[in-house]
């Protein structure tokens, strides 16, 4: 009897052993899949920066910056914009699929299923329209994808990566960070910052600024008026259960570069 309790036992160790390896392998698989693949597509992105830094910016320079763009619209037509901080991992293509909302949480650029997911725009929010886009990201224990957020929890370093980049399919952006917070998601009594994507008015643009700013680990000097455009940086924070770690960010002096859509 005791062997066969024994047996039993050293089975059911064996069965637990391989499905914790199993799903252990397909984590790093899928960690060195991911990231083969958004080294692929950033390389797309860095030559279009080399193009137009060492060319003579000319408007078929500024043609070529955008044709690389199209290359990855041309692989999936949910991209729309491509993210990046300097001296961090962030930078990646952004996703938007408006009829299934959170499409990308789960799955990559080329739409396989992942983890790792892809950085999405919420899907009531419209490039080029709306008073504030909302981007989410995981937060990797690798350091990929919006992890880099969290060293923005240091003053010292919001002091030396205060801006934020963000590409479309025709232009060119920077953003200045305006407050770095935390937050609970899913809370009745928490900051709803993702309910903020049009200003109703002037007082609806000032209150949701003025409470990033109450919330802000500390105050970055930068404020927001009403016809700023923004974008409100999202992933998880681990302090806390369903925490929010989120930055915020106005769009500095118009485009950069603006291609014509004609």
């Amino acid at each position: 009897m005791k062997k066969k309790i024994c047996i039993s036992l050293m089975a059911a160790f064996i069965a637990l052993f391989a499905v914790s390896a199993f799903f252990v392998i397909s984590q790093c698989t899928d960690e060195k899949e991911q990231t083969a693949k958004y080294d692929g597509l950033a390389q797309v992105v860095e030559q279009a920066e080399t193009t137009s830094t060492e060319e003579t910016p000319t408007e078929e320079a500024e043609d070529e910056t955008i044709l690389q763009y199209m290359r990855l619209y041309e692989q999936n037509s949910d991209f729309v914009g491509w993210i990046k901080i300097d001296e961090t991992n962030i930078s990646y293509p952004v996703m938007q699929s408006k009829n299934e909302p959170n499409f990308y949480l789960k799955h990559a650029f080329d739409k396989s299923y992942s983890d790792y997911g892809c950085p999405y725009i919420q899907e009531n929010c419209t490039v080029g329209e709306s008073d504030n886009l909302v981007i989410y990201g995981h937060h990797m224990k690798n350091g990929s994808m919006f992890s880099d957020l969290e060293n923005y929890k240091n003053e010292d370093f919001y002091k030396e990566h205060k801006t934020i980049s963000f590409d479309t399919l025709f232009e060119r952006s920077e953003y200045e960070i305006v407050a770095v917070f935390k937050t609970v998601a899913y809370s009745e009594e928490s900051f709803h910052y993702y309910h903020f994507v049009s200003a109703e008015s002037v007082e609806d643009f000032d209150s949701y600024i003025a409470k990033c700013k109450e919330l802000g680990f500390y105050d970055t000097g930068v404020n927001a008026e009403y016809g700023d455009k923004l974008i409100t940086l999202s992933t998880c924070e681990y302090s806390q259960n369903n925490g929010r770690l989120v930055v915020v960010a106005k769009l500095l002096g118009g485009q950069l570069d603006t291609a014509e859509t004609a």
